[in-house]
Order: C-alpha cells, then sequence, then structure tokens
C-alpha cells in the first residue's frame, strides 16, 4: 500500500500530523474526519485520535480537532481539484479513488422531487482504506469446491470482520484456479465498488484472469446483465438484502450459475430471523454458509455450515 498517496488526500494540516508518526496503512482500516470533531483513525482493531503532536492518542483532549478548511481541502484533493467530474459519485455519498480506497461523505442533502440531486456543505468524510489480503480465503476453499464445481456460498459477518475482503480473495482464486482445479469465469456486480475498487473503470484490486466486473451497478440488474451477456460461471455479489436481491438469485441459480455472496449478521440464527433470509434457508438455496468474527484479524472464520445447518467447521473444534 502506497503511504504517500493515501497521505496526499488530507489536507495540509492533517497531512502535516500524519507524516510526523508514520503509520503502518496495512492496519489502517478508516480516517475519519468530521468538522469541529477529532479526528479519528481505526488503527490495528481500535479507533484513535490523531493528536495535535502527530503521534496517536486516545485521549480526546490531545486530539486534533478537524476545521471547516481541513473538509474542503481535502475534498479538493481527493477530487483531483475537480469536484464536477465526480457528481454522479457524490449524489450516491462516495467516491472510489486511486488504489480502490472509497471515501464516504455525508452533508446537506439536495432532493429533485424524490430523488437525491446531490450534496452540498460536505462536513464528514470517512476515507475506507481498501486491503487485499490474498489468500485469506484459502483455509475455506475446500468447503467451497465440490468435486468439478463450487457451492452456492452465502459469508456471514458482522460489520468490520472482513467479509468482502474474504469475497475478494475467494473470486481471485476460483478465477485464476491451480494445479488442481480449473479457473472459472467469475461475474462480479460491484455496486458501492468495493470488491474491485475500480478507478475509472479499471479494478485496482486483483480479482483474478477471468473475472469481469460491473461497477457502480445495482446488485439485482446487474446480476440479470451478467447472465445475459457474459456467461458466467459464477456471480459474485456483495452485501444482498432486498426483495429484488432475492429475486435476481432465484434466476442466477436457475440459469446454472454458481452464486457467491456476503450479508450482515451475527449468527446463522440471527438470518432465520430476518423474513428474506428465512426463506432462502428454507429453500436450500444456499449450500455453504461462512460464518466469520473478528478477536485477531479481519477474516477469521468461525464456523462453516452446510445447506441443512450441519456444522461442518467450528473454531476450536476443526472440521
Amino acid at each position: 500500500m502506497d503511504a504517500r498517496q493515501i497521505v496526499r488526500l488530507f489536507s495540509g494540516n492533517i497531512r502535516r500530523r500524519l507524516e510526523k508518526d508514520p503509520l503502518d496503512y496495512e492496519r489502517v482500516y478508516e480516517i475519519r474526519l468530521r468538522v469541529h470533531s477529532p479526528c479519528m483513525i481505526l488503527y490495528r482493531g481500535e479507533e484513535v485520535f490523531l493528536g495535535q503532536s502527530g503521534t496517536l492518542t486516545r485521549d480526546r483532549g490531545q486530539a486534533y480537532c478537524v476545521t471547516g478548511d481541513d473538509i474542503r481541502e481535502t475534498m479538493e484533493h481527493i477530487a483531483g481539484y475537480s469536484l464536477y467530474a465526480y457528481e454522479e459519485e457524490i449524489r450516491q455519498g462516495y467516491l472510489t479513488i486511486q488504489g480502490g480506497h472509497r471515501v464516504g461523505i455525508a452533508g446537506k442533502v439536495i432532493m429533485d422531487g424524490d430523488h437525491i440531486r446531490g450534496l452540498k456543505y460536505i462536513s464528514y468524510i470517512n476515507v475506507r482504506l481498501s486491503h487485499q489480503v490474498k489468500g485469506c480465503a484459502s483455509f475455506v476453499m475446500p468447503y467451497v469446491r465440490a468435486e468439478d464445481s463450487i457451492y452456492h456460498t452465502l459469508i456471514i459477518s458482522p460489520p468490520r470482520c472482513g467479509k468482502t475482503t474474504m469475497l475478494r480473495d475467494m473470486i481471485r482464486q476460483l478465477s485464476d484456479g491451480d494445479s488442481s482445479h480449473p479457473g472459472m469465469t467469475v461475474g462480479v456486480v460491484d455496486e458501492r465498488s468495493e470488491i474491485g475498487g475500480c478507478y475509472q473503470g479499471v479494478a485496482q484490486n486483483d480479482l483474478g484472469i477471468r473475472t469481469d466486473i460491473l461497477d457502480c451497478c445495482p446488485k439485482a440488474e446487474g446480476m440479470m446483465m451478467l447472465i445475459r451477456s457474459m456467461s458466467p460461471a459464477v456471480v459474485a455479489v456483495d452485501e444482498i438484502g432486498d426483495h429484488r436481491d432475492i429475486h435476481a438469485i432465484g434466476a442466477v441459480i436457475h440459469c446454472g450459475a454458481k452464486l457467491m455472496a456476503t450479508v450482515h449478521g451475527d449468527s446463522i440464527q440471527d438470518l432465520q430471523q430476518k423474513p428474506l433470509f428465512a426463506q432462502l434457508m428454507d429453500e436450500q438455496i444456499f449450500e455453504r454458509y461462512i460464518l466469520l468474527q473478528s478477536r485477531r484479524r479481519a477474516g477469521e472464520v468461525r464456523a462453516v455450515f452446510d445447506r441443512r445447518g450441519t456444522c461442518l467447521y467450528q473454531e476450536g473444534r476443526g472440521g
């Protein structure tokens, strides 16, 4: 990860402080700016403040307080002094920048009838750093692969536990193949540019040599587009959740493609409380459920279940 590229995104006041005590940016996950509030960094799994002196601190009284000028200058750097060029992305509340990093923004919403036309008075910025962890899915691949295909797989994870990182590496491994498994054509619907991290149409993350990406495309429409146009053996999407997604999942499966997806959740039981997912589970659509947790590192596997809910692997018990 290019630390200099990341540091240059921020205003001079913040940049100078970040440069005083260089961080291990492989362990930085978020840098949050809120006007008139401390600059917060999610680092090594915990929230800390950027100190006035440039060192990290847990003491709010020692934290650097973000100004309106910091927000404006940072947005100018992020957008290359051309916010107009990012108007469509800003309307959606985020920008994807070189390196695949995602910048979430919030402020005053401008409405056009029932539709969001844009944002002004941007006062909140969340720079989420994209992390590729190649090989992080290797442990679960034997559970995901069938003899000559793969299983429909759903990754269940609380926030910040590495579900997108895990999905990204699964896509890469399926796409590239290895000495024992031929590569497969994978179609990715990347609605929020988090899987591939596309910048100007080019994926910044390695998703394999047989992967096609629909960037910034709604999941339901994108799944159908891929089936019609790209003939994928596998379709991968992040964070399914509404009725349209569920309908498109049925179409993908009936067309013979395999599905890899993620969802927010704490457990199998948690999903069963949600009517849409209870239906999917009753119909045994997904053949593998991978449950993640985050105790020591992102992407840590807590358990693997089959379509009937039988536990194939449990942390501490083995498989």
